[in-house]
């Protein structure tokens, strides 16, 4: 295993021996396994443990990871936080929530230690019940990709990657390193509780599979291998689209966004697959790390973009879609978007409107008034109007003089096309 783990690291991960590596170790066997070998490799490691506090044994757990790497002559950093008051707050389920946790947690000693990546213990069993899981709740090729031996940008980081090196290397092959090399792993009970949905995947579904089919997880895990490679040259598509479609933002960066502008034209023009990439892309800028994104509300999204309509769509994790004629907004719930593009008054007071006339806004905005005789006027140009910044008034109903003003408590507006209602 030493051999070909060595491999992975250098010509996969990209890793060299003198720089540190934050290793995440859980104290299971993968991940004590991953240590060892590291550590006999000759790697500069820095240990992290998270502790979730959600099982009475865990801070005994995180003893027996110092006593590890203390053994080894490794410096251990044990972290800890909330889980499950985390995962009420942002209404995630607890394994999401400790998943969150726990990467924010090593990518922030990462930073801290200035290490060349961080090294997590998923094994190639962890990529097939990936596939599988993905495929099953509904996955494009991006779910169906699985994971990567080395990952940049990732949603912790755009400098810093998360790096798999056991991705290549199955369980089995892991219980026999431990038991080869006499490592204590602790087992975590819960990795038994089958009301999890993947310790269902791991310990019903899939080795009934494997029964019925001789070999499936090998042919699983080279399916996710195939489809990650040609996922890779539709996202290198994504960028070349991406600078039209979603002006102003860098592709992959991962900056604190509390909304983008998509450019409804630019985006309509590109094939279906690429729009839905482009949302999909769009949607993990606002929300690093969000993984609950369905086949629906990606549909959704691409409904609303279509239709020459204005309002707002709900999407999912918080984040909504706006509609301002040409351009769009996606945006977090509680964000507020720039008003450079929309003409503003300067001031509360109340400014007169010259019939006709022109009044002069602010950012080079311009107020323009004209009165037509209604047999100008073509009754379905008025129905019909598209342009968001036109306004068709009845003069005759209007007292004079007009005045533009911000709008104040207590204000209605009754516009046609609301059936008599008013806003």
């Amino acid at each position: 295993m030493l051999e070909r783990v060595s491999h992975i690291l250098q010509y996969n991960c990209k890793l060299i021996p003198d720089k540190p590596v934050v290793i995440g170790v859980s104290g299971g066997p993968d991940s004590l396994c991953l240590m060892d070998v590291l550590w006999r490799l000759g790697y500069a490691l820095v240990v992290a443990h998270f502790n979730h506090g959600l099982r009475p044994e865990a801070a005994d757990e995180a003893k027996k990871v110092e006593a590890q790497a203390r053994q080894r002559g490794l410096s251990c950093i044990v972290g800890s936080q909330d889980v499950a008051a985390y995962a009420r707050q942002h209404g995630l389920s607890l394994e999401e929530a400790g998943r969150t946790l726990r990467y924010r947690f090593l990518f922030a000693q990462a930073e801290r230690h200035h290490a060349q990546a961080v090294a997590v213990g998923h094994t190639a069993d962890d990529q097939v019940e990936t596939l599988l899981m993905h495929l099953l709740r509904g996955a494009g090729t991006s779910g169906l990709r699985g994971m990567e031996y080395c990952s940049l940008p990732n949603p912790w980081s755009t400098k810093i990657p998360l790096v798999r090196p056991l991705l290549g290397v199955w369980r089995d092959e892991v219980l026999a390193y431990v038991d080869k090399h006499g490592l204590q792993p602790v087992w975590d009970a819960s990795n038994l509780d089958r009301t999890f949905y993947r310790n269902r995947l791991r310990h019903e579904l899939i080795p009934y599979l494997e029964a019925s089919h001789p070999g499936l997880r090998r042919r699983l895990w080279r399916t996710a291998e195939v489809l990650r490679q040609e996922d890779n040259l539709l996202e290198a598509l994504v960028d070349q689209v991406w600078p039209a479609c979603v002006p102003g933002v860098e592709a992959h960066t991962l900056a604190p966004l509390q909304f983008l502008a998509l450019e409804r034209e630019a985006f309509l023009a590109q094939p279906l697959a690429l729009q839905r990439r482009l949302l999909r892309r769009a949607m993990a800028h606002l929300q690093p790390g969000l993984r609950q994104v369905d086949f629906e509300t990606i549909e959704r999204g691409l409904a609303f973009i279509a239709a020459p309509a204005t309002g707002q769509c709900l999407l999912s994790g918080g984040l909504r879609l706006l509609s301002e004629g040409q351009r769009l907004w996606l945006a977090a719930w509680q964000a507020d978007l720039p008003r450079a593009d929309w003409p503003q008054l300067p001031s509360a007071l109340a400014m007169e409107v010259p019939l006709p006339g022109v009044i002069s806004l602010p950012q080079n905005w311009e107020l323009q008034a004209e009165v037509l005789e209604r047999a100008q006027i073509n009754d379905q140009t008025i129905l019909t109007n598209p342009d968001p910044f036109q306004a068709w008034l009845d003069a005759e109903a209007l007292p004079l003089p007009l005045y533009l003003r911000r709008r104040r408590p207590g204000d209605r507006l009754w516009t046609l096309g609301m059936g008599g209602h008013s806003l």
